[in-house]
């Protein structure tokens, strides 16, 4: 080998650059994917592309692109006004590239220009497999099934602290012109960038935890750009939102169509002062419905009173003739009672008058004068009656009553019966 056959380094890289620069000469409009981007100090932007294989998983192809300077400053805001998706990681896109290498950095694409229409369609599609695979699972419509409490006063707020949006619901929910007090308590979140999505599922995780504790959860996010959105068209996220235990109000503060966790949770508005609107407005309902409720139950009072009124009215003009129907029945009774009693009282009187007589006929047979005047006679010694022959001697003197008067003997002689 002699030494006119070896190369350097550079002059192979600039024999490369060469061929690669008159064998494609050309603009190329090619597809891919942004996998790593950065915009450095002076203004231009670097990125990487990326295909991956039909797995989802593996690269097959993969390049290193330029974006510069002026070619960035031209085509980034007409993309993002026409997307409303800023340039970032993860998203599909179409562009027109030249092919350069360089003896230092290698082999590069040099962008010139970009399609926002294949990007639209690429989100759309996406969007679209989001939510056809939540419909698949059967969460699409979990949140909207549960119901909104009468009264929510027990607000979860998912902000940035230091967003508008932020300052102009709490503005709005406490300074209402109907004086509903609000419970509100900020879980603070990142609603911006790549770090949105599972700052958002952290602070619904935190609300999770203590449930009870609230009736409503209100995500929000103030104004700015809408190429900032693109966070909020995530399958986790939206899982999260569909399944979560409590309803779940956004408002992201957009005029395009609905992202993904608009589509899944239970309320969507337009911006944060709109969702404050919401809770007044149900709370407004809820105040109406129990005013007319309260009204309800006063008329029905009142008319309750009023025929009570009409009913005693009646009763009192009804008293004096059903008094005089009463005294007529209690003095039936009182004189049925009272000739009850009469009659009992008589016969009872007739049957202590048969008692009465039947003793009187007893006592007058039993009364000794009737006895003598029978033909008895009573003998009477030293004032005892003689009843027994053997009680007096002779020599004694006794007194013999008859019927008419009485005799006084001497006894001379006493003669006894023999069976004595």
């Amino acid at each position: 080998m002699n030494d006119s056959s070896v190369l350097t380094l550079q002059q192979l890289n600039n024999y490369v650059k060469k061929i690669v620069e008159r064998n494609l000469p050309e603009v190329y409009w090619v597809q891919a994917e942004i996998s790593s981007l950065s915009v450095a100090y002076n203004g231009h932007c670097y990125l990487e592309f990326i295909q991956k294989d039909q797995s989802g998983q593996g690269y097959v192809a993969k390049a290193r692109a330029n974006i510069w300077k002026g070619t960035f400053q031209r085509i980034r805001p007409y993309f993002e006004e026409q997307t409303g998706q800023r340039l970032a990681v993860g998203i599909s896109v179409l562009v027109a590239v030249t092919v350069s290498f360089h003896e230092v950095y290698g082999y590069a694409l040099v962008v010139q220009d970009i399609d926002p229409t294949y990007t639209l369609g690429d989100m759309a599609r996406r969007r679209k497999e989001i939510l056809d695979r939540l419909k698949a699972e059967g969460v699409m419509d979990l949140n909207k099934e549960l119901a909104i409490p009468m009264v929510p006063t027990r607000v979860a707020i998912i902000s940035s602290a230091t967003a508008a949006g932020y300052g102009d619901f709490c503005n709005q929910i406490t300074n209402n012109q109907f004086g509903f007090y609000f419970k509100t308590q900020l879980f603070a979140a990142v609603m911006q960038g790549d770090r949105t999505e599972q700052s958002i599922i952290n602070a619904l995780d935190a609300i999770a935890a203590q449930a009870d504790q609230w009736d409503v959860v209100v995500i929000i996010r103030g104004g700015g750009a809408t190429s900032e959105l693109s966070c909020f068209d995530s399958y986790d996220l939206a899982v999260n939102v569909a399944n979560f235990p409590l309803p779940v109000i956004t408002g992201i503060g957009h005029e395009r169509d609905d992202t993904v966790i608009d589509a899944v949770s239970h309320t969507r508005v337009k911006t944060p002062t709109a969702a404050a609107e919401f809770l007044i407005g149900i709370m407004e309902q809820s105040a109406v419905m129990l005013d007319t409720l309260g009204q309800r139950l006063a008329s029905s009072i009142q008319n309750r009173m009023e025929a009570e009124k009409h009913r005693m009215t009646m009763l009192s003009q009804k008293l004096p003739s059903l008094f005089s129907i009463l005294k007529i029945r209690q003095e039936q009774k009182i004189a049925l009672l009272f000739e009850k009693a009469r009659s009992a009282t008589q016969k009872m009187l007739q049957q202590h008058a048969h008692k009465l007589e039947i003793l009187q006929h007893t006592v007058d047979a039993a009364d000794p004068q009737q006895i003598l005047k029978r033909g008895y006679t009573l003998s009477v010694c030293n004032g005892h009656i003689v009843t027994k022959a053997s009680a007096v001697e002779p020599g004694m003197v006794i007194t013999t009553r008859f019927a008419d008067g009485e005799i006084t003997s001497t006894i001379n002689e006493i003669t006894k019966n023999k069976e004595e």
